[in-house]
């Protein structure tokens, strides 16, 4: 079995939390201790491929480069994810060796920063349809007061309850392909646990010479995993985020979980608006574009509960039908 797992922001740091290292060294410590578990189950044929998000990160990175703008140049949004690629893998490749070596497993673990192409005509470059929350969630009036002190920011209510239900919002373009796809498959081949297109990888488009260029965007990173699922040739593509089950209805009175489904009644869910932009509909929609490539199983679940939603236990499980 290959199992692609992609880790949803609250692995790395949880939305009350400052981001300090050592938060976030304890949160990789948690997440790396059920990756190390998922490894010891593990025959020496399987693989196992992760990726993450990197939104909380880039957020912050992007604060610190805007308050000190008068002392050092601030980067732009494609070395951001370059940055933060690097962070958050190290983070994850130290904390899961150090279980792996725990369990005397000697599985070698490799991060790699690399990029995704996407369509420098994509709608999300264009008016406010930029959708991928970066950075803190906010209150309504902290909301209010970044775009007085930034009104070239979108900033959205990305959910629909709770007091701080706002962020700001930027482009995140459909990823095309993973720029760097031979390199990672030859190591997920070797038996190299990888750590791969972290934040969605660096988004880059193609100029007029064929060449790469990076561009102002954050590319969501369950639709880049898909992406990187399709690469090294996953059987499993498991999402991890902060529910333990993708719902219907979301927010409202006639709220309901969503177990055990079919790819036709995943299709039907999303087409019905049942999974908000941003959030849960981009995990779907990864899921139903792994299984439309010829996954054999799409999971979405919350982190404690991975273990368990491999042994189709619990999750939202989305299975060919």
């Amino acid at each position: 079995m290959r199992l692609l797992v992609a880790l949803g922001g609250n692995a790395i740091k949880q939305a009350h939390e400052e981001g300090t290292p050592e938060e976030q060294f304890a949160n990789c410590k948690t997440t790396t201790t059920l990756m190390a578990e998922i490894v010891s189950r593990m025959s020496e044929k399987d693989r196992l491929i992760i990726t993450h998000g990197n939104g909380p990160q880039a957020g912050n990175l992007l604060v610190q480069q805007d308050v000190g703008k008068d002392h050092v140049p601030p980067q732009t949004m494609d070395i951001v994810g370059a940055m933060t690629q690097g962070q958050i893998g190290y983070m994850l490749q130290q904390t899961l060796l150090n279980f792996l070596k725990d369990r005397g497993l000697k599985v070698p673990v490799a991060a790699v920063v690399n990029q995704v192409l996407v369509n420098e005509d994509d709608p999300e470059f264009f008016g406010d349809a930029a959708s991928k929350p970066v950075g803190n969630f906010l209150t309504e009036e902290e909301a209010k007061q970044l775009q007085r002190e930034h009104p070239e920011y979108i900033v959205k209510k990305v959910k629909p309850k709770g007091e701080r239900a706002w962020r700001r919002t930027v482009p995140s373009p459909d990823p095309i392909a993973n720029i760097g796809s031979e390199g990672i498959k030859r190591m997920v081949d070797a038996g190299i646990i990888v750590i791969a297109s972290g934040g969605g990888g660096i988004p880059v488009v193609l100029d007029e010479n064929g060449h790469y260029k990076g561009v102002e965007a954050v590319i969501d990173k369950d639709l880049a995993g898909e992406r990187l699922a399709e690469v090294v040739n996953a059987d499993v593509f498991l999402i991890l985020t902060d529910v333990e089950k993708a719902k219907l209805n979301f927010g409202k009175p006639n709220e309901e979980e969503v177990g055990a489904i079919t790819l036709s009644e995943a299709r039907k869910y999303l087409a019905g608006g049942h999974f908000l932009a941003g959030s849960m509909g981009p995990k779907v929609k990864a899921c139903i574009r792994f299984l439309e490539w010829g996954g054999k199983k799409a999971i979405i679940t919350s982190l404690d509960k991975a273990v368990e939603a491999l042994k189709d236990k619990t999750g939202t499980r989305i299975i060919p039908g």
